[in-house]
């Protein structure tokens, strides 16, 4: 307002440096709000203004290509920098635009006609530019567009000179390389400075011709923004500080992607996610590999199930789903059973094609055993266990080093994993699978077991569910793991399912053959602060400007880059005291809140 009363004065009327000294505040007796916003003092020079503690610098746009494409002036606007932009745009009357177009039609013809007849070779530019006059001129005769003088006004803010000159030598380089050129107001600060105030004065007056179709393409609103009418809250917009509100199952697929290095905040995101999903009706299940969520499900009404050879939780692997109306029961069976030479692929330490055929025909006879064949509806019927299937294969010829390799799941050390009859259940809303205290050898089998009990619990019963895989690298190890994980995610849209992939080891993850498929079939990507090993990796991934790969490298908890689609920004996960209550995973803050309850309880007593 100070400025603004400022330079609403005549130019006679005001000295070179305004300053508010405290003494004219103390006569007045009162501090007004312009005394409070007023800069100390102003200073006009040659390139720049001086304003207060602050240096401002103005330039104007002198040059326009042929064509603008939409959304050419966005990089400008979401420069992560202070600038103000001012675009005056001043109506020509198409009357008088069609005499001005018929006098250059002449002029351009004649020069035409002036090198044909003196036999050079035809100019490309004079043709050109006689076929665009002639396009305008029709358009502009039909009422299809108007013609406007248009001025493009930038004004830069810094601490230091050093400091706009660089802003500067950026703008200008995203502005060249669209063959839009600049130039700085040079002896005309104070006007470009005053124009771009909102006065509504265009005091520099370097206007160009454009047409209401490229005009339009300079429209200044735009910046990336993942802000949507319906979703859950994933964090701040660091662009621009407006919520990035999102609905994953509003995409083309409902999976997603979490690259981060440890103590970076994924897991505190997704279990963000998690809570705010489960609000909005969504069931959630998620594979936990160090039971980080189960205080999540204990406040959530959820359940836990910890899978371990000790455990009470138990899966079998020969389980099938019920055959739902319109299904082929022979298709269901298959399907189990190539999951399940999958399986023994992955316990047996690999197969060679034999026994890969005997596999096969032992969990086919398995199965027949207990009346479980493809051309009746099983439903309902008892399932065989590992030790059926081991009796089965035990009389089969070839089957000797087989038999061998499997006695340790079914009589040694591992028999009280898997050799029992499923025990658990999907009916909670919230569901949380822990192989924490799981031997890291028998994790890849425990989680591929788990997932496959999820896959058919999921293909059972249609519902908005989300799956969950933490540190899903684990599930990489093995091909098989990985092409059941991959087909997870291809297939999880028909049943409404999305899949959530998280990993701290990016390379193993994209190294498998199956990684980057996976990538490629998720449509949302969160990626949060990253060590300097991977960065490269993920920077030719994700397609990464330089400034978006230090972004990941000095991010902070919480921080990083958000991808929805063809959108991405940078974003800051924000939780409430109570969510960050139930969601933390900082072993400071776990003690604080022990301590506390603690505190409660012996002052209650």
């Amino acid at each position: 307002m100070a400025l603004i009363d400022f330079f609403n004065r005549k130019k006679e009327e005001r000295p070179a440096i305004v300053s508010v000294l405290p003494k004219d505040i103390y006569k007045q007796g009162a501090l007004s709000l312009v005394d409070t916003i007023a800069p100390a003092a102003l200073k006009i020079s040659s390139r720049e203004l001086e304003l207060g503690e602050k240096f401002v610098r103005s330039f104007y746009t002198v040059s326009y290509p042929r064509y603008l494409s939409d959304g050419w002036f966005s990089p400008v606007i979401d420069l992560d920098t202070v600038l103000d932009v001012s675009i005056f745009i001043h109506p020509i009357e198409t009357d008088q635009a069609l005499r001005d177009f018929q006098k250059k039609v002449a002029e351009v013809q004649s020069q035409i006609n002036e090198r044909e007849a003196k036999g050079l070779v035809r100019d490309p530019l004079l043709d050109t530019a006689y076929q665009d006059i002639e396009s305008l001129r029709d358009s502009l005769q039909q009422a299809q567009e108007k013609l406007f003088d248009v001025g493009l006004y930038l004004s830069l803010y810094g601490d230091a000179k050093e400091e706009i000159d660089k802003v500067e030598g950026d703008i200008r380089g995203i502005l060249d390389a669209k063959l839009v050129y600049t130039k700085p107001a040079l002896f005309q600060q104070e006007q470009g400075f005053r124009s771009c105030l909102p006065l509504g004065t265009d005091e520099l007056l370097v206007n160009s011709k454009l047409n209401s179709a490229p005009l339009s393409s300079i429209f200044p609103f735009v910046s990336f923004d993942l802000t949507s009418d319906r979703g859950i809250l994933y964090g701040i917009n660091r662009h621009n500080s407006s919520l990035v509100l999102f609905d994953r199952f509003s995409l083309e697929n409902y999976n997603s992607v979490v690259f981060a290095k440890s103590g970076s905040g994924k897991s505190y995101a997704t279990k963000l996610e998690i809570l705010r999903s489960l609000m909005f009706g969504t069931d959630v299940i998620v594979i936990d590999p160090e039971r980080e969520y189960d205080k999540l499900a204990e406040a959530t009404g959820g359940r836990s199930f910890h899978i371990s050879l000790s455990s009470e939780n138990h899966i079998n692997p020969f389980d099938l789903p019920p055959v739902k109306e319109g299904e082929d029961p022979k298709d269901i069976l298959r399907s189990n059973i190539i999951s399940l030479v999958g399986l023994f692929r992955i316990m047996l330490g690999g197969l060679t094609p034999e026994e890969d055929a005997i596999i096969d025909r032992a969990i086919s006879e398995t199965y027949a055993l207990k009346d479980i064949a493809g051309n009746a509806d099983f439903t309902g019927a008892e399932p065989p266990l590992l030790s059926d299937f081991e009796q089965v294969l035990s009389g089969m010829e070839g089957s000797e080093s087989l038999v061998e390799r499997l006695s340790k799941y079914t009589r040694g050390t591992w028999s009280g994993f898997m050799n029992q009859p499923t025990n658990i259940d999907l009916k909670q809303q919230f569901a949380v699978f822990s192989v924490r205290d799981m031997e890291d050898e028998l994790k890849p089998i425990a989680m591929y077991i788990i997932t496959h009990y999820i896959w058919n619990a999921v293909r059972h019963e249609m519902k908005k569910r989300l799956l969950i895989i933490d540190e899903a690298w684990w599930m990489m190890k093995s091909e098989d793991t990985a092409s059941f994980l991959y087909s997870l995610a291809k297939r999880g849209r028909k049943y409404y399912l999305g899949v959530c992939t998280i990993t701290q080891d990016v390379e193993d993850f994209l190294k498998s053959p199956y990684g980057r498929p996976i990538l490629t079939n998720s449509s949302l990507q969160l990626l949060l602060k990253q060590s300097p090993t991977t960065i490269d990796v993920l920077q030719q991934t994700f397609n990464l400007t330089d400034e978006e790969k230090y972004l990941l490298l000095e991010a902070g908890v919480g921080e990083g880059l958000f991808f929805a689609g063809l959108k991405h920004v940078a974003i800051k996960i924000v939780a409430s005291y109570t969510e960050d209550q139930i969601i933390t995973s900082d072993p400071s803050q776990l003690m604080a809140i022990k301590q506390e309850k603690e505190r409660h309880a012996s002052e209650k007593k």
